[in-house]
């Protein structure tokens, strides 16, 4: 009796386990990201958020100067002007407050006559007020005000964000994460060539590693130039196309790359087309990624003329593969820690070709406009407050607009094994075919 009872359980146990399985196996994804969503913030904090703007609003635009009044504060008394203080001012309407997963949007009509200036001024009062991590305001149009608000650090544990790298868009790579919680992206589609500054030990070649990581199991062909003796390219040299560690080697790998733009140059006019991507597939050369670590290696002068000879070439190699390389599948990622006149005349032009600006953390003002200024000069104060505990923290312009993002931390050991997991997709380019260095572990 008691082995048939011990039968019936283990068969009951068999069943029922059998049963879970399969009820398990096509909701277990969506338990999955079931448990990804932030329950706590949705149910509890955001509410309390809510409130708290809405009781906090009216005294913090009081103290900011963010109210007007509808009465003219000035009078005549005894034929004299006499200005004085509103004791009634209204400040403008906040509008509801979107939900989103690590934040609140909200958008405000501001009065006629008001600018959006003071309420950039006051975004870190609104940040002590509101008790959150951070509060960004732009004006999207004309007559209001967009309140970006995150409740919380959504960078600290992106350098943990390891996951491998995949196959994705072509010159699409995910490099991190942003503020709100999404991908952080280079496209060179849309942005053909990218600026990275910042100072020592601030994330720029970590950025670079985390690039080339997620754009390694794509069809790029990937060439270097790190004059700092290849230690930070190096480690990917075995898919790098060429790489170049010295200013005589770069000057070759730029002369024939600059020789690859003039042939797909001549392919273009004889196909009729405007661009590669216009090509059929069969006939489309390989899309090329240069890298440049530390440019200011390329561009300093040692006091020679052969020194000044090499500098002159390579700013101008550099300058028109920026200029004519969009078009042609030559894009630019070009890193250093300043990217200003004092280098040279030919960098500013250079600058002004960089579409996309990547600023981590920086010693000057300076440093944050020349690469923020022309484009977003209202990121300038936010680049200059990123700290040394945020390294691989950046403000990058995406879209027209700036946020805050992190790279994902690669290690050496990661960078060799990416290195030669896709070493066999690695292209060969004709015009680069004579510029060899045999360094170990490096590319031909």
């Amino acid at each position: 009796m008691t082995n048939h009872l011990l039968l019936w359980v283990v068969l009951l146990a068999a069943t029922v386990g059998a049963l879970t399985r399969k009820w398990w196996a096509p909701h277990a994804s969506r338990w999955a990201e079931a448990r990804q969503i932030p329950w706590r913030w949705w149910l509890l904090e955001y509410p309390v958020l809510t409130v708290r703007m809405r009781v906090t609003w009216r005294q913090v635009c009081l103290l900011n100067g963010l109210s007007i009044s509808r009465r003219s504060t000035a009078r005549v008394v005894d034929g004299v002007m006499v200005r004085g203080v509103a004791l009634r001012q209204s400040p403008p309407r906040l509008g509801l407050p979107h939900l989103t997963r690590t934040g609140v949007v909200v958008r405000i009509r501001i009065h006629p006559g008001q600018t959006p200036g003071p309420f950039l001024a006051a975004a870190q009062a609104l940040e002590h007020a509101w008790r959150v991590h951070g509060v960004r305001v732009t004006s999207p149009r004309r007559g209001e005000v967009l309140i970006t608000i995150t409740a919380h650090n959504t960078l600290d544990d992106t350098a943990r964000d390891v996951a491998a790298p995949t196959a994705g868009p072509v010159l699409v790579a995910r490099v991190g994460r942003v503020d709100d919680g999404g991908p952080w992206v280079l496209n060179l589609r849309r942005i053909p060539h990218w600026l990275v500054v910042g100072a020592t030990q601030s994330g720029k070649s970590t950025l670079l590693a985390a690039f080339i990581r997620a754009i390694a199991p794509q069809p790029v062909a990937l060439v270097g130039i790190d004059c700092k003796g290849g230690m930070e390219l190096g480690l990917f040299g075995r898919r790098l196309s060429a790489l170049a560690t010295s200013r005589p080697e770069a000057l070759r790998v730029l002369t024939g790359l600059v020789t690859e733009v003039q042939q797909r140059m001549t392919l273009c006019w004889s196909a009729g087309v405007r661009s590669i991507w216009e090509l059929p597939e069969d006939r489309r050369p390989v899309p090329v990624v240069l890298i440049v670590d530390e440019l200011a290696e390329l561009y300093l002068m040692d006091g020679t003329r052969e020194g000044r000879d090499q500098s002159e070439q390579c700013s101008t190699l550099l300058l028109r593969l920026a200029q004519l390389g969009a078009a042609l599948g030559v894009h630019l990622v070009v890193a250093g820690q300043r990217v200003g006149s004092d280098m040279g005349p030919r960098v500013t032009a250079l600058r002004a070709q960089l579409g996309g600006r990547i600023v981590h953390r920086v010693h000057d003002e300076a440093s944050a406009e020349m690469a923020l200024g022309d484009l977003s000069p209202d990121a300038v104060a936010v680049a200059q407050m990123i700290t040394e505990e945020e390294q691989g923290v950046a403000v990058a312009t995406i879209g027209g607009r700036w946020v805050r993002a992190r790279s994902v931390l690669v290690t050496t050991e990661e960078a060799r094994q990416v290195a030669e997991e896709y070493a066999a997709l690695t292209p060969d380019l004709p015009a680069l075919a004579a510029v060899t260095f045999e360094k170990e572990g490096g590319a031909a």
